[in-house]
């Protein structure tokens, strides 16, 4: 189960919780321009923009879980079993492996226009990326400072459908994440007004009773709701820091705690990473599990014109700072 999130507040940050049982030795992979793609059954866009998320890398090959390209477009993979449905390879459209949309749009578009007339072209067909790795059920969230977009395989072909709410989790499918939310038109962040009964002499007897019924279990459809809810009424300052600050806040909201969803006796799902791009100026911003802290790669940093990714190795050991007086 995972989470994914889009805000603008004078520069655009694009992130999700990663929630799994395990880690597959991801790490922030960075990949240049001069990067050779090949892909399984298209040729590869002939434009070539620099890429950085989070993933790993097989035999020279960047798998990315989420990335941003250098012009600040981004998309992320979720999981979406039992829903997603990839098809066979269709004469006249982009035959894509599900783990290839990611370095497929980021190659090939500079902003959310032009991914939203790509994806009209793109057939998704069943591929796994290699040994161990089997065809992963998924639905993607792609955003820019404009806004953001939802694309679900389905069989009648990939559905794209606008996100005014700039989240996204897994199931059920978006249409009915999104009816959903009207479950909650009665929320708000301000102390609310008695309405139950002209009679009853009612009155909040505590702070945030405005949002009493936001749900607060695990699904996905209660964590769709909730940081919605959450993203919608988020305050920030005027730095980078409270902007990033404030992006993991929302996605601690919906993160989770190991031991609360159990798998089997001895396997947990948890928040495995959660990450916060700064996609204006192309810094990803990430936390574990087991290290809060923010780490940070800048990818203005490196060499655009190289010809092989750069794979940082995330940070789990914890971080504590012991303050002098």
């Amino acid at each position: 189960m995972c989470t994914a999130i889009s805000f603008t507040d004078k520069k655009h940050y694009f992130g999700r919780n990663l929630d799994l049982e395990g880690s597959f030795g991801e790490g922030v992979v960075y990949t240049p321009r001069g990067y050779a793609w090949k892909f399984r059954a298209e040729k590869t866009p002939s434009s070539r923009f620099a890429m950085i998320g989070m993933g790993f890398v097989r035999d020279g090959v960047p798998l990315y879980y989420d990335a941003v390209n250098e012009c600040g477009l981004a998309v992320a993979g979720l999981n979406f079993p039992k829903s997603a449905v990839y098809l066979e390879e269709k004469k006249g459209m982009r035959n894509l492996a599900p783990f290839e949309l990611i370095p497929y749009l980021l190659l090939s578009c500079k902003d959310l226009a032009e991914a939203r007339a790509l994806l009209e072209t793109v057939n998704l067909i069943r591929l796994p990326f290699g040994d161990g790795l089997p065809v992963t059920p998924l639905h993607w969230m792609i955003s820019d400072k404009t806004g953001s977009l939802v694309a679900e395989p389905t069989a009648e072909g990939l559905k794209v459908y606008e996100n005014p709410v700039n989240v996204l989790t897994n199931n059920p499918p978006f249409p009915m994440q999104l009816q959903r939310l009207n479950d909650y038109l009665n929320l708000t962040p301000y102390e609310p007004q008695p309405k139950f009964s002209k009679n009853s002499p009612l009155s909040p007897y505590s702070r945030g009773m405005g949002a009493l019924g936001l749900p607060g279990d695990l699904s996905s459809a209660s964590r769709f709701a909730r940081a919605a809810f959450t993203l919608s009424n988020l305050v920030c300052g005027d730095s980078e820091e409270e902007r990033i600050n404030g992006f993991f806040h929302v996605l601690s909201s919906v993160a989770m705690t190991r031991g609360a969803v159990r798998l089997k006796e001895d396997l947990f799902e948890q928040t495995v990473y959660s990450s916060c791009c700064n996609t204006d100026d192309g810094i990803y911003y990430y936390t574990t599990y087991e290290n809060s802290a923010v780490s940070a790669v800048d990818m203005r940093r490196e060499n655009a014109e190289a010809q092989q990714p750069v794979f940082y190795p995330i940070e789990h050991t914890p971080r504590i700072l012991f303050r002098k007086p």
